[in-house]
């Protein structure tokens, strides 16, 4: 009986392919890259066309010669990595060592683990995709010769240790960019007018528009006082009423952007905990006696394509549990955007069978959560429309005219599944409310009161890491495999710090984005990056050598690099000295940026390591022993304030301390924040006091 050897990337995944396939059947796991470029040195030759030169990766020669000794116990072996370019190129790594004939069809692909998507991978088997292996080559190259020849440069000028990225670096450059943009921004005034009136049905407000049928603009409180005290003697009235309905379209089921960015603003998850899970998810969950099941469809995709097997199975589950109302007239198609792998499908559920109800045994807290996610959204992406019901009203007085806007869900539709998130962006003013009195045109109306609020303009929201993800991919920077990896590691690397889910760059960030920008201009520059990656796809589809788009980007890169070498002088970081003194060496201990923030460390590295926590002081006290609060890192980097007088005093909060005491009851208040407003609130869970800061105007209560 022949053998068949079968070779995946992770043994999670080899565990749940084995269930399908029969005893003619071996599975092993290659645990991912088995052979790559040393690190230790370039790994590429310039003079010959750019060759790499690729070595069996440390650590790995016992499981190589265990996939040997299989592969020559088998009549047939089946390379079964990830369906993307990099997995296509651990394909071709795998036939080299195993000495397989790269013509025969040892390649098969699928983009969920099911019984029928394993079995027909098998029947459909091919050769290696050449041009996906020349795409990823020419990745891999391309980012060894910026990252082992840009690299050293920035260790002689700047500081041991930096790195440069073709990728990274264009990341780091956003975000540096948009805190330029912050500090340039200058506020400017604004106020706004709403008229609380009284109509003959009850009451509702409007907001100041126009003054003789041109857009007011009230730029001071001298402008804000004339403006009411010529509408306290005007006479308000209905002056039109317009109804019409609206229909909202579901979005389409997720991407691996859009995953990662829904995942974050409704779960709190940062790009790599969510691919980390939907890997999870991906690879298999162990459902009791079924053994392990793929539960979604392959994480890394930029596709919006949904297999008519899938759109037939959800009709079947809405028609079931929601009613005809709730499925369109045709099924649902989603078009992608650019050159998106249209070979993957988004991400979805494999078989809605396995409901998030169902599941919720097998899957811990955040796998579960974020199946939930998945589920819900391919579930509303195959759904009706929701229907709105819209109300505008326009009131004049005098020359002005007010304008109120209202709307009302006659019909939830995919609404009843899954609401879209949005980030944090904007002041929210012109969001729209219910209406539910009755007003007619022409009909009088009576003033009660007008409030006057200043504003001031704000600069654009530092990114998170939500919206850088977003960035990128609008920008065309990377693909989606490499959206979560990219703000990794500006980070590990001290580039970037996140603060209060906020990306800032650090000035070792600023620094070496200064430099780039001045001496090699393509490496960060947004638009070259994206075309680059356009590049990629052209390698892939077989209209363009990669050695030669290697070639056309390194001759002027080699230039630039002997020119920057020359030019660039000894870049001087000023260190931050503290008054602490190292215990061990007698030095002052200086202020260092690491992954997680500002730390103390000594001078005198790498002969003395001292290394000490800064303590930042938030002005606010203990209230369990009155020593000073000061802010501190959990083992994953996030915020929290805690007691100066640790072990001895435990307290902790995940809130910002206020400076100031309760005024009802002397105890601690922390400062909850969003962009919209700040609100103050006790931690004295009998008091029950708090303050809202909104624009100019506080609200207290108990």
């Amino acid at each position: 009986m022949s053998k068949t050897l079968v070779i995946v990337e992770s043994p999670a995944k080899a565990k749940s392919i084995s269930k399908f396939l029969g005893g003619r059947y071996t599975v092993k796991a290659s645990m991912g890259h088995l052979r790559d470029l040393p690190k230790s040195q370039l790994g590429v030759d310039i003079e010959h066309r750019f060759e790499p030169k690729y070595i069996a990766i440390r650590g790995k020669g016992e499981l190589i010669k265990e996939l040997r000794a299989a592969a020559k116990n088998a009549d047939r072996v089946l390379l079964a990595s990830d369906p993307d370019r990099e997995g296509e190129a651990i394909a071709w790594h795998l036939g080299h060592l195993l000495g397989l004939n790269m013509d025969d069809k040892c390649r098969i692909e699928f983009h969920e683990i099911t019984k029928p998507a394993i079995q027909g991978a098998i029947k459909h088997a091919r050769q290696i995709d050449r041009g996906k292996v020349d795409a990823q080559q020419a990745r891999r190259v391309l980012d060894r010769l910026v990252g082992y020849q840009l690299s050293p440069l920035l260790w002689r000028k700047v500081k041991k240790g930096l790195s440069a990225g073709r990728v990274q670096s264009v990341a780091v450059r956003i975000v540096c960019d948009r805190e330029e943009e912050i500090r340039a921004f200058v506020p400017e005034e604004y106020w706004t007018l709403v008229a609380h009136i009284q109509s003959s049905g009850g009451s509702f407000t409007a907001k100041l528009q126009k003054r003789q049928g041109k857009k007011l603009e009230i730029k001071s409180q001298d402008a804000m006082e004339q403006v009411i005290k010529e509408l306290s003697h005007a006479e308000f009235q209905v002056a039109d009423v317009r109804s019409k309905e609206k229909r909202k379209q579901p979005a389409p089921p997720f991407t691996t952007s859009s995953l990662q960015q829904e995942a974050y603003r409704k779960l709190n998850l940062s790009p790599k905990r969510t691919m980390m899970l939907a890997q999870q998810l991906y690879e298999g969950i162990e459902l009791g006696k079924q053994g392990s099941v793929g539960l979604i469809t392959y994480m890394r995709t930029d596709s919006v394509r949904i297999a008519e097997t899938a759109q037939q199975e959800a009709k079947g589950w809405i028609l079931e549990h929601h009613g005809e109302a709730y499925y369109p007239p045709e099924p649902r198609q989603f078009i992608s955007k650019g050159r998106a792998q249209e070979a993957h499908e988004a991400v979805r559920p494999t078989s809605l069978e396995y409901s998030p109800e169902r599941m919720k045994e097998y899957l811990s807290r955040d796998q579960i959560r974020l199946y939930r996610l998945i589920w819900d959204r391919f579930l509303a992406s195959q759904m009706s429309a929701a229907i709105l019901d819209t109300l505008t009203v326009d009131v004049s007085a005098g020359e002005y005219l007010f304008r109120a806007n209202a709307s009302t869900v006659r019909f939830p539709g995919y609404l009843a599944v899954y609401q879209d998130g949005r980030d944090e962006e904007g002041d929210g003013e012109d969001e729209e409310g219910a209406l539910a009195i009755p007003v007619a045109p022409k009909e009088g109306l009576k003033l009660e009161e007008l409030k006057s609020k200043q504003h001031f303009t704000e600069p654009a929201p530092r990114y998170t890491e939500a919206t850088l993800v977003r960035k990128m991919e609008e920008e065309g920077i990377g693909r989606p495999s490499t959206y979560a990896p990219t703000i990794e590691t500006i980070q590990t690397r001290g580039y970037v710090v996140k603060e209060e889910k906020q990306l800032l760059p650090t000035e070792l960030g600023e620094v070496v984005i200064t430099l780039l920008k001045e001496f090699f201009p393509d490496i960060v520059n947004l638009e070259f990056t994206a075309n680059f990656e356009e590049k990629l796809d052209d390698i892939e589809e077989g209209e363009v050598a990669w050695r030669d788009v290697i070639d056309s980007f390194y001759a002027p890169f080699a230039l630039t690099l002997a020119r920057a070498d020359e030019q660039i002088g000894k870049v001087q970081i000023e260190e931050q000295v503290s008054d602490e003194v190292c215990e061990h060496c007698g030095r002052h201990l200086v202020v260092r940026m690491g992954r997680y923030g500002k730390f103390l460390a000594c001078p005198g590295f790498p002969e003395c390591k001292n290394t000490k926590p800064l303590l930042e002081e938030t002005g606010g006290a203990c209230p369990r022993c009155g020593k000073p609060l000061v802010v501190r890192r959990s083992k994953k980097g996030r915020k929290f304030y805690g007691c100066s007088g640790y072990p001895e005093c435990d307290f902790v909060s995940w809130d910002l301390p206020a400076s100031e005491p309760c005024p009802q009851c002397g105890q601690l208040m922390v400062i909850k924040s969003s962009r919209r407003q700040k609100r103050y609130v006790c931690t004295n869970a009998e008091c029950r006091y708090q303050k809202t800061v909104e624009g100019t105007e506080e609200q207290e209560g108990n």
